[in-house]
């Protein structure tokens, strides 16, 4: 099957730049919070701000206390002053785009133009344009009512932002041919302008189109009413509970697109879930195929095995001799630590990969027998290896098994931010990225292996960069959940243009690192060959963040192979090696 995720699917500017803020402003503003009306048209997200006790007012008391965020789509001048006056601190969210629209229609009413919007006459962005316009603005949404307005002397028109571009290019033609002395100001976002385009390409070369968003979302309804002009059957869902799957089944090609207000993590449930259409038993191996990669990931079997074969290769890359103690402790420390997060860490789960959520809840007891389990046997074959060895697992164990567990109560240093691990700002990308580094290329020297101090260092810094930046790039797909339970990852820090060129950046110097060293003759002619896999996971990050491979189980997959990968090229240069 395949599968066409639009590019532009999912938040624009304007609504990214509004759920920020509201989810950023308990703790940074004066309590309670509250949105006046709705923050978006996405009951989800709306669902998501009253669990974090943030409440929606509609109407203006005499008296009150705490902070007000004025919703993306804007409101009238007056209520953001009833508001101050009412005693509330007032923030507002209003989207760029849109408060541009409002500063033409203030400049232009006070010329004396009239002001005729195009677009729905309830919907908030419009009501709120009208405040601006005052007793001179005019709302239509057919050339028909444009035509039965009477003809001003001097009037304008623009566009709610979110307006269908076809409508808007109508009556810019009957414009010209009817009323040539209004002047024409295109106020659709740009980002409505391409989600619509994107839909009309994408609809005549797919089966059916999934499109993702509030119901109530203006923006959302007319990208299903264009893939229905079509002929294609359009399902407009706003969770991925909403599919019909049995109506999906037989389709070979799948388009998915999704309104302006629809967060990332709906989005990539649903293409997750339609992804496991060929699992259903009907497609053959493909769908086999991929429900073995589905539960690889899900139990964590893949990375540990992928952490196993990173320590193979990292000690052919340092010379030194292969002891399958090495080996085994990195699997066991890796499939413990990372079972034993999700278990204490379900909640960023929740947005970030529902599937998993649900995996680790239905079965927590099994699996935390498993990772305890697994804990012991790394903890073992590092034993097996030297004291220091084992007493440095033992300090790892013990910092992987705290780092969502709040060390200090809140009576301690009450005015400490940090009380666990994950709250320190990027902990996780760097404390994955040095644990791992540490089984899969030190646990040798720890060991007392007799290895040159450059192949050491080397080896180190080829593993570290290579975790690193694939945590990295997982903590960029992310983002909108970690934001939303509080989790500073360090791709939150940096956002996500500087988190890509921070991956980009480190997978260079690891490739510069192996080539150097092979052409010093300080590492074996292996190096040269393990650049690969620096390259490759470079190739996956530009392919995501350019839209070309979306979120998924096999982009996950993808990803993880890769240090599979490096023991497969290990295995066969020590084959040749003997050969030879």
């Amino acid at each position: 099957m395949k599968i066409v995720v639009a590019k532009t699917a999912g938040f624009c500017m304007g609504v990214r730049r509004a759920v920020e803020m509201v989810f950023d402003a308990p703790g940074k503003y004066k309590p309670p919070i509250y949105t006046y009306g709705p923050l978006i048209h996405n009951p989800q997200v709306l669902d998501l701000c009253a669990e974090k006790g943030i409440k929606v007012i509609n109407s203006i008391p005499r008296r009150g206390v705490g902070t007000v965020l004025i919703r993306a789509h804007g409101v009238p001048p007056v209520v953001k002053k009833e508001l101050s006056a009412a005693g509330f601190t007032v923030v507002d969210t209003t989207c760029p785009r849109v408060i541009k629209v409002q500063t033409i229609i203030r400049k232009q009413a006070e010329k004396g133009s009239e002001i005729i919007i195009v677009g729905d006459e309830d919907h908030p962005e419009v009501i709120g344009l009208l405040g601006y316009a005052g007793s001179r603005g005019h709302v239509v949404n057919s050339l028909e009512s444009l035509a039965r307005l009477p003809e001003y002397e001097r009037a304008i028109i623009v566009a709610q932002t979110t307006q269908n571009t076809r409508l808007f290019e109508q009556i810019q033609e009957w414009i010209e041919d009817n009323r040539p002395h209004y002047r024409m100001f295109n106020t659709i976002c740009d980002s409505t302008e391409k989600r619509q385009l994107e839909v009309r390409q994408i609809a005549p070369h797919v089966d059916a189109l999934v499109v993702v968003g509030g119901k109530q979302s203006g923006n959302t309804r007319r990208l299903a009413e264009i893939a229905s002009y079509y002929g294609k059957t359009a399902f407009h869902v706003e969770t991925a509970a909403e599919l019909e799957v049995d109506s999906l089944a037989d389709c070979r090609s799948i388009g998915i697109t999704a309104g302006a207000s629809t967060p990332s993590w709906i989005i990539k449930e649903v293409f997750r879930e339609v992804e496991r259409l060929p699992m259903s038993g009907r497609r053959g191996l493909g769908g086999s195929w991929l429900t073995f990669q589905r539960v690889l990931l899900l139990t964590n079997v893949y990375v540990a095995l992928g952490a196993g074969c990173l320590a193979f290769a990292a000690s052919q890359l340092q010379r030194g001799r292969l002891v399958a103690e090495h080996v085994l402790t990195a699997i066991f420390y890796v499939l413990s630590m990372h079972m034993l997060n999700h278990l204490t860490g379900r909640a960023e789960d929740r947005f970030n990969s529902p599937d998993r959520e649900r995996f680790y809840s239905s079965h927590k007891s099994l699996l935390a027998t498993v990772a305890l389990l697994a804990g012991t046997f790394g903890l073992f074959a590092a034993y097996r290896i030297g004291w220091l060895a084992f007493t440095v697992l033992v300090v790892m164990s013990a910092m992987g098994l705290a780092y969502n567990i709040q060390i200090l109560p809140p009576g301690i240093w009450p005015r400490l931010k940090y009380r666990r691990l994950r709250d320190i700002p990027g902990s996780k990308t760097l404390l994955i990225a040095l644990a791992w580094s540490v089984v899969t290329s030190l646990l040798p020297v720890l060991g007392g292996s007799d290895l040159s101090g450059w192949a050491v260092l080397a080896g180190f810094g080829w593993t570290a960069g290579l975790v690193f930046s694939r945590t990295l790039f997982f903590d960029i797909l992310d983002m909108q959940g970690d934001r939303i339970v509080g989790k500073e990852t360090l791709a939150i820090v940096l956002g996500e243009a500087r988190s890509f060129k921070l991956i980009y950046t480190v997978l260079i110097i690891t490739v510069l690192g192996l080539l150097a060293g092979g052409l010093s003759g300080l590492l074996p002619v292996l190096a040269y060959g393990l650049t690969g896999c620096s390259l490759l996971l470079g190739a996956i990050a530009w392919r995501h963040q350019h839209n070309w491979e979306p979120a998924g189980i096999k982009l996950e997959f993808a990803v993880e192979s890769l240090f599979v990968l490096a023991g497969v090229m290990t295995w066969l240069f020590c084959l040749l090696a003997r050969v030879c």
